[in-house]
């Protein structure tokens, strides 16, 4: 089953079957993906596409119609104008009970979240897109202390869950911060249970088969919330028992096929952040420790499976990329990597120089 189950995740989360040309129309059909290392989320979504290259990412987010704040468990993640609003109006209390020991050990408290909020969005009106060091003066000359990094950041964060506050374009290579209202004017709204629903519907539709397990640890939702969903989505969910678990994934069933192909993944990638047990993606003879790790490293994955890692360099005109074999590639196996490795310098528009550790 664990064959399975991985070709049916390559193909449902548009790894295997790049139907999509837009990268805004990865993100609406996954609705959030992890952002946390932003350039690897920007080449997560450029290659469940075709064709798609880093500058019309980046050309996505600068205009909006990709943006990016903390969401669900909480990290940063991408998300789109339209899902923005209901999205975090789900999961932000929830994330709150998850951020409320160290918001009090900043000393931050509602009356203090009342007071940043209207100075920052007093600060961003008409279109404006601030740093965060910027809005640091900005909160200092509301009559708040700012702090330390740590400080600074809940009172940012708690503002993204407060709905005041999304990622605006970028200045260069810094960041800023934009008006929600402004930034996503049209996001829609939805009540809490039907939010539920379609947030549960897609999960599984683009992440399935996938457990309850899973999915409360992706979206950072109570198992109580999860399973509610699971009930709300009814028809749009089937299940399967595989194993003595519980498997959900979307109505339209996907054809179980062989997929051959290699995907160099990013750090934070959907294809494993987006499950509690990752083992449908661990070779056999990794152990479990290695699975718990996999994460937080620039997997390759062949067969559905990671047999390696790899890093990039920049350099002045090119990229370096390294690759580390965890097993023995085939001769096959090594010509497939490197086309995979040359789909990567076409995204960046830059030529390769290409090392085997």
């Amino acid at each position: 089953m664990s064959t399975t189950i991985r070709h049916l995740r390559l193909q449902n989360q548009h790894l295997a079957t790049q139907t999509l040309k837009d990268p805004v129309a990865v993100l609406r059909s996954l609705v959030a993906v992890q952002a946390q290392d932003y350039y690897g989320a920007k080449w997560a979504l450029a290659q469940r596409t075709t064709g798609c290259t880093d500058e019309r990412v980046e050309k996505a987010f600068t205009e909006g119609k990709i943006l990016r704040l903390h969401v669900m468990r909480p990290t940063w993640h991408f998300v789109t104008p339209e899902d923005i609003r209901w999205l975090v109006t789900l999961t932000a209390p929830r994330v709150n009970v998850a951020s409320s020991h160290a918001y009090r050990i900043a000393e931050l408290d509602q009356s203090t979240f009342k007071i940043t909020n209207k100075a920052i969005t007093k600060a961003l009106q008409g279109g404006r897109h601030l740093t965060r060091a910027e809005l640091r003066e900005v909160v200092a000359r509301a009559g708040v202390n700012p702090g330390d990094s740590m400080r600074l950041g809940y009172i940012m964060h708690r503002a993204e869950l407060d709905l005041v506050i999304c990622s605006g374009a970028r200045r260069g290579n810094q960041f800023t911060y934009a008006l929600l209202d402004e930034r996503a004017p049209k996001s829609k709204t939805l009540e809490a249970d039907e939010a539920l629903g379609e947030l549960t519907e897609r999960y599984f539709s683009t992440r399935g088969p996938a457990t309850l397990n899973d999915y409360v640890w992706w979206s950072g939702l109570t198992k109580a919330q999860a399973n509610k969903g699971i009930e709300i989505a009814g028809r749009g969910l089937r299940g399967e028992i595989v194993d003595d678990k519980t498997y959900f994934s979307g109505a339209k069933r996907s054809q179980n096929r062989t997929v051959k192909g290699v995907f160099l993944l990013p750090t934070y990638d959907e294809y494993f952040i987006a499950y509690k047990d990752r083992s449908a993606g661990m070779h056999p003879q990794f152990s479990q420790a290695t699975a718990g790790q996999v994460i937080f490293n620039a997997p390759i994955v062949i067969d559905g499976r990671v047999v390696g890692g790899w890093k990039r360099a920049l350099e002045r005109e090119r990229v370096r990329v390294e690759i580390k074999q965890f097993l023995p590639f085939s001769k096959s196996e090594r010509a497939s990597v490197r086309t995979a490795v040359q789909q990567y310098a076409n995204f960046l528009q830059s030529e390769l120089s290409l090392d085997w550790l």
